[in-house]
């Protein structure tokens, strides 16, 4: 979590009575449990967006600031403007803004509770997010979104109906001048939602740059097996109160999609599926590439081998680094081309 939004998060903590942050907290997520994808309304007083920023933000921000750093690198862009769809309190935005010099920033967002919330957090953090604009908005009704060089949208499509969800992904999408990233929760459910996400859009001229490596066409997950990453986010004692434990940390679980107009510029070679599987000697990495899941095993005598050690999930590997040992980066590019 970056300084701003922690400081922020500080002084909002201080203006309320944490027992009744933590009773809403408890109320929240059971609610969210239970409700979400339904198109109800989970929150709207003001005591509740507070609970809820404290509670959810440092983990929500992490998920989004790693899917948009991929992104970012996949896509080669440095956009200057953003539009926060179903912004929440702002988590997607604190993201953007600690990766890029962000000259405009609008969050869309239903309930008057979150943005009064978003926008106070905002104000705390100062720079540019203190001048944000912050609009009340339906992204289920027809009206035309404003548009920016980069629209994301972080954990929202799963709280809508089934039959609007495709519809206001259209709408982000059309609203991009570049590039949108949709963040998911990394359930089965997330991933299938940003599934049928690129399935139909890249049928109106989206391109995949991220978290799909170059050249993957169908996606390779199957039956049980669903693509996810994680995050590990350090708790603070008021996060562990009202998170309800005494875990210093917890891991958050995502799923991401980044759609852009043009071809991207630098997509990866194959994207790493999990956490490897380190052996004396040896690495196994478990990889996405040129359509299909594979493993790859990097022993000390491969060129591959110091960068294996630091590898995690979610990243992502050039064409050069997956081929064969021994393979010239021509006849990597070549072996691509006639998987594809």
């Amino acid at each position: 979590m970056n300084g701003s939004l922690e400081e922020a998060l500080s002084a909002l903590a201080a203006r309320y009575e944490g027992a009744a942050l933590e009773r809403d907290a408890r109320a929240i997520s059971e609610r969210y449990r239970l409700e979400t994808g339904t198109g109800k309304r989970l929150l709207t007083r003001e005591q509740e967006a507070a609970a809820y920023a404290l509670s959810r933000m440092p983990a929500t921000f992490a998920a989004a600031r790693a899917a948009l750093s991929w992104s970012l690198e996949a896509s080669g862009l440095s956009p200057q403007t953003l539009l926060d769809c179903g912004a929440g309190t702002g988590a997607v935005s604190f993201a953007a803004d600690s990766l890029l010099a962000l000259e405009r920033v609008t969050c869309l967002e239903r309930e008057a509770a979150m943005r009064g919330t978003g926008s106070a957090l905002m104000r705390e953090a100062g720079g540019a997010l203190s001048s944000a604009v912050w609009q009340e908005a339906d992204l289920t009704a027809g009206t035309p979104l404003p548009r920016a060089e980069l629209a994301v949208e972080g954990y929202m499509l799963g709280e809508l109906a089934q039959d609007m969800r495709l519809a206001a992904a259209r709408r982000i999408f059309e609203a991009a001048e570049q590039m949108a990233v949709f963040i998911e929760p990394g359930t089965p459910q997330g991933f299938a939602n940003l599934r049928a996400v690129r399935e139909a859009l890249e049928t109106q001229g989206a391109y995949v740059a991220a978290p799909c490596p170059a050249g993957t066409g169908k996606c390779p997950m199957a039956g049980e097996d669903w693509c996810h990453f994680a995050v590990r986010v350090q708790r603070s004692r008021l996060h562990k109160a009202l998170k309800g434990g005494e875990a210093p940390y917890e891991d958050e679980k995502f799923a991401y999609l980044a759609l852009t107009k043009m071809p991207p510029k630098a997509p990866c070679g194959a994207r790493v599926l999990r956490h490897p599987q380190i052996a004396p000697g040896r690495i196994v990495l478990t990889l996405c590439a040129g359509g299909e899941r594979t493993q790859r095993t990097v022993t000390k005598k491969d060129p591959l081998w110091k960068r294996a050690r630091k590898l995690g999930a979610g990243e992502g590997l050039t064409s050069s680094q997956t081929a064969p040992r021994g393979a010239a980066p021509d006849a990597a590019r070549n072996t691509e081309s006639a998987r594809r």
